[in-house]
């Protein structure tokens, strides 16, 4: 087994950019974020409900890494709760966001801003998008073995 990643916490906000990153607030409890860098790139934490909150596309940078595990620390079971939250608005550009199901993983749903292009994952649900169930497993298999036919 791979080790854990490196996960660091940033604590001194050096330009004006990490500085609004910090007076963003979480768009389901409304607390503050914390930055986080994980394999080089820099997302951010609610250190309320443990949200998730990707600038455009850094979630595609992490989804299928093992850092999803240590990222994504928060209480699955609370992140259930959050996500019967409908009507949110992006905590970057204020845009009301739309919920969005992931297109191999149908169970996943999450916001994604369609000015900025950010993406709000509720805790627990980024592990969730990293791992592949064994009917996603299965679904992958056959749409390999039928682009070999």
């Amino acid at each position: 087994m791979a080790p854990t990643p490196a996960v660091v916490v940033r604590s001194a906000c050096v330009d004006r950019f990490v500085a609004e990153r910090h007076l963003m607030q979480c768009p389901k409890c409304g607390s503050r974020f914390e930055s986080l860098v994980v394999e080089s790139v820099e997302i951010d934490r609610c250190v309320g409900c443990g949200g998730l909150w990707f600038d455009a596309s850094e979630k595609e940078a992490l989804e299928r890494s093992e850092s999803a595990r240590a990222v994504d620390t928060g209480d699955a079971r609370a992140g259930r709760e959050w996500n019967k939250t409908f009507h949110v608005d992006c905590p970057r550009c204020s845009v009301r966001m739309d919920r969005v199901v992931d297109r191999t993983q149908f169970h996943v749903e999450f916001e994604s801003c369609p000015q900025c292009g950010g993406t709000y994952f509720d805790a627990g649900e980024f592990k969730d998008l990293a791992s592949l169930s064994v009917m996603e497993r299965m679904r992958k298999l056959v749409d390999i073995w039928l682009a070999v036919r």
